[in-house]
């Protein structure tokens, strides 16, 4: 019998995915874990985005569709968060897939460790949802100090409990790369993140993404270390190099 830890709110932002959004949504229903609710944000797409998540909310109670116009993925997850009704929150982007067992051995290894924030291991792939063998294994628990080396929590794999969260505290900030700047300002207010060494997620990597482009993911990440939090050019420059190790490791 599935033990029922409580609801899972689940947040989907969705900006011109309409070939990626039905088997991201099948791989929630597909869960194990059946006590969840998907909260579907269609970010100002030029596609049939918006029409696809409004029929997916029509057929199924369990889904909301929420539209907005282009805000950004912070301001759509962070809507979706407001709306969220579950004692826990995961994220999900459109175009990446989880294995059935995602929530569930999730939640039982945060449950387990009595933990408010929780991440997992995943695997790239490519645009077609196949997997390159390639796998993140995440470290058993992540600091901030050593999150600022490391830079392995992936969006469409944590999971947080908002009896020991609030919603406020999981709102993204608006900057680039605002899903690391809030792992990290999370885990600089004390929390410790639980990784499950368990590949539970497929990772999409798309040529033209701007998770892709490592030129860009440089600055940002430094921008991230000087003007987010505040460190000096020294401390920026010692994390650095630890980030970009663990970046190229994680990739070759």
């Amino acid at each position: 019998m599935e033990k029922d830890f409580g609801m899972v709110s689940i947040v989907i932002p969705v900006h011109n995915a309409e070939k990626f959004i039905i088997p991201a949504v099948d791989s929630i229903k597909n869960q194990t874990y059946t006590n969840w609710q998907l909260i579907l944000v269609d970010d100002g797409s030029k596609d049939n985005s918006g029409s696809v998540i409004d029929g997916l909310a029509k057929d199924n109670d369990r889904i909301l569709a929420f539209h907005t116009l282009g805000v950004g993925a912070a301001e759509a997850r962070n809507l979706g968060t407001t709306h969220s009704d579950g004692r826990f929150l995961a994220f999900l982007d459109a175009d990446d897939l989880w294995a059935p067992e995602k929530l569930e051995h999730e939640l039982f290894y945060l449950t387990e460790n009595d933990g408010a924030f929780a991440f997992t291991g995943y695997e790239f792939a490519d645009e077609f949802g196949v997997g390159n063998g390639k796998i993140v294994h995440p470290p058993k628990t992540l600091t901030y100090k050593e999150a600022l080396k490391n830079t392995t929590i992936f969006t469409s794999t944590v999971l947080f409990d908002l009896d020991k969260l609030t919603k406020e505290e999981l709102m993204m900030p608006k900057v680039k790369s605002e899903d690391t700047a809030l792992w990290w300002r999370i885990l600089r207010s004390g929390v410790t993140a639980y990784g499950l060494d368990e590949n539970l997620v497929i990772y999409r990597r798309a040529g033209k993404s701007l998770s892709s482009n490592k030129l860009e993911a440089v600055r940002r990440i430094w921008n991230l270390y000087r003007k987010v939090e505040g460190l000096s050019l020294i401390k920026s420059c010692y994390y650095f190099v630890f980030w970009g190790y663990n970046a190229v490791a994680r990739r070759v």
